[in-house]
This record gives structure tokens, C-alpha cells and sequence, in this order.
């Protein structure tokens, strides 16, 4: 096994890796920008993208998402009020991240399904 050396901004600074996994932490943000890498989607229909979250915390991580510039929110002034959310250019920056972990995932429950 190859070990990659420590590069200086790991060791005194705030670590890259650190900094992404900020962004993507917690359970779900990384789901809702999976989702939203198919293009812009309604409260609601993210909501049916992923039944097992909870309307607050849905609500919480795209606040999160929007607050650190990778997700975008549209409000149209009708009525009813629409809401659409999106990656903004950075959220999309994250696109080859979000496909990585995806295949990786395959590939996971594929060897798990074996053992």
C-alpha cells in the first residue's frame, strides 16, 4: 500500500480534504447533490427523491448547501410561491466527487453482496 506524503497545508493549515468534507458532511448533503446533479428540483420533489429525511432537515442542509455556495435557491413570485433548488458553478465543480463516491458505492455493495 502507497501512502501520499503529508503536504504542508495538511500539516499547518487547514487540510483541503477537511474543507470538502465539511462541505459535504452530515448524512444527506451529499445525497441532495447527487440528486440535484440531474438539474433544478422543487422542495417537494427532493423531499419524494428521498423519503427517509425529515421536512426540517431537508430544510437545514439545503440552508447549509446554499450558505456554503454550492447550491442555489429560486424564488418565483406566484401563487402558490415556487421554490427551485440548484448547484451553483462551484456545487458543480463537485460533479466528478459526487460521481466518485457513486461508483464507489456500487462497487461497495457489489464486494458486500458477495461476502
Amino acid at each position: 500500500m502507497s501512502y501520499y506524503p503529508l503536504r504542508p497545508d495538511c500539516i499547518n493549515g487547514v487540510c483541503p480534504v477537511e474543507t470538502t468534507l465539511n462541505i459535504l458532511s452530515g448524512k444527506w448533503k451529499g445525497i441532495i447533490m447527487y440528486h440535484l446533479l440531474s438539474g433544478k428540483k422543487r422542495f417537494s420533489e427532493l423531499k419524494k427523491l428521498i423519503p427517509a429525511i425529515s421536512f426540517r432537515t431537508l430544510t437545514l442542509q439545503l440552508r447549509q448547501l446554499e450558505k456554503d455556495g454550492v447550491v442555489s435557491r429560486t424564488v418565483y413570485a406566484e401563487v402558490p410561491p415556487r421554490v427551485e433548488y440548484a448547484l451553483t458553478s462551484l456545487g458543480e465543480t463537485m460533479r466528478p466527487i459526487i460521481n466518485s463516491m457513486y461508483e464507489w458505492g456500487i462497487a461497495y455493495q457489489s464486494e458486500e453482496s458477495v461476502q
